[in-house]
């Protein structure tokens, strides 16, 4: 239970800032800063104990899984939905379910943590659970090369107490066992006829392409579109899903993974099962909103993998489509990798709008694919409107990084329904 008068204090501001219409964070950095030991005091209270997430893709998709996964089996579960998976975020999130006396009313908590702050968090908030999903070659100029960002997702599970799920199709990700000593390791893999649709790193880069022998708790074996078939306990199980992309699919794999390492014995199969198949996309991956009577999707993309994925998920064919790149803090400066995608697929039907801090390197890059571009403009509200106002009779799709994401939904939410994020 955390200090009354930092409950009090953090609510007034997340108030205020709510009303200003400020970052869903700035309340959490407010009280870190009074009462560095929030969080921890917070959550020593849960019955089931922390669950960390973290990888380089598909944290919040596979968060927003694993708790309404966990809901169906009956917990109550805390967890930072905004999205913000820094700290202060977590932070923010529990001043919206405490009381004013600093009670928080969950069984659980999962936390989706970004890398670098993840392993500040387990040095004094040691997870009972942890699930690691990849790593890839995403924001050099923040963590360095790829095994730096490995030796980061090492501390997490190493700091977990007792059970951590690993990707068993990521080398670097399943050589973390060997770090471990008492903790169980749980995997969650592939059939080696979906290797080559979800390549790790090294082999997107032309790396020996490996089949992995070690036993998973959750292999993905075939999906279609909208139906995913898992190998889980013995049997094989085909569900429908409301999730988009490709890669939601393999994060669906992770996400039973890790529900059944922590329900164990205990879970109803058929609720789990009929959750999974109701689960949507969190906010900016695959969501669709709705604009002139129109659907409009928003797809995230910040590393070459997550890029080339999402133009694979998705047909351009009748679509009118937007790109918008920033090279915020939170989106990595460097933006090289935009020369790792195929843009081949665009090609067919060109691209709308390109926007954004970075739209002329952007566009630069199409145009060595050969894809048609109608028009260049930075300013993301002004594509934006543009965008909408020259494509009215079509459906619409945006390719965008997370900063031009949190824009684009912010303007979006003038004009239409957006689910808040905050």
């Amino acid at each position: 239970m955390s200090k009354p008068y930092v409950t009090i204090l953090g609510k007034a501001v997340r108030a205020a800032a709510r009303l200003r219409g400020n970052g869903s964070a700035l309340p959490g950095l407010v009280v870190e800063r009074i009462d560095p030991d929030f969080i921890k005091d917070t959550l020593a209270s849960l019955p089931r104990g922390v669950v960390v997430i973290s990888g380089t893709n598909g944290k919040t998709t596979t968060t927003k899984m694993v708790v309404e996964l966990l809901e169906s089996q009956g917990l109550k579960v805390f967890t930072n939905r905004s999205g913000s998976n820094f700290t202060r975020g977590v932070a923010a999130a529990l001043l919206g379910e405490i009381d004013m006396l600093g009670n928080l009313d969950a069984d659980i908590a999962v936390l989706e943590l970004d890398e670098a702050h993840a392993v500040h968090f387990v040095r004094t908030i040691p997870p009972r659970y942890s699930l690691i999903l990849n790593v890839m070659r995403d924001q050099l100029d923040r963590f360095g090369e790829i095994d730096a960002t490995a030796d980061m997702l090492r501390a997490i599970t190493t700091s977990t107490t007792e059970a951590v799920v690993l990707n068993r199709e990521d080398a670097r990700i399943a050589s973390l066992k060997n770090s471990l000593a008492t903790q169980k390791v749980h995997y969650f893999g592939l059939s080696n006829d979906l290797l080559e649709t979800f390549p790790s790193d090294d082999n997107m880069r032309g790396g020996a392409k490996r089949s992995n022998t070690t036993p998973a708790n959750v292999i993905l074996t075939k999906f279609t579109d909208h139906l995913a078939t898992f190998w889980m306990n013995d049997k094989e199980i085909t569900t429908p899903l409301k999730l988009t992309g490709i890669y939601n699919v393999f994060n669906a794999a992770a996400a039973l993974a890790l529900v059944l390492a922590i329900v164990g014995d205990t879970t109803n199969q058929k609720t789990l099962i009929a959750a999974l198949a109701e689960v949507t996309p969190a906010f900016g991956r695959g969501e669709t909103l709705i604009v002139g009577g129109q659907p409009l999707e928003l797809v995230l993309v910040k590393n070459p993998s997550g890029f080339r994925l999402g133009l694979k998920s998705f047909s351009p064919a009748g679509y009118a489509t937007m790109i918008a790149i920033n090279d915020n803090y939170a989106d990595g400066r460097d933006m090289s990798w935009l020369w790792d995608v195929e843009f081949d697929s665009l090609r067919a039907g060109g691209v709308a709008k390109v926007t954004g801090i970075r739209a002329y390197d952007m566009a630069l890059r199409l145009q060595y694919d050969e894809v048609p571009i109608a028009h260049v403009e930075k300013d993301l509200t002004k594509a934006l409107r543009r965008f909408i106002n020259e494509n009215k009779d079509q459906p619409k799709r945006i390719y965008c990084t997370y900063t031009a994401m949190l824009t684009l939904r912010r303007e979006l939410g003038k004009i239409t329904d957006v689910e808040p994020i905050g």
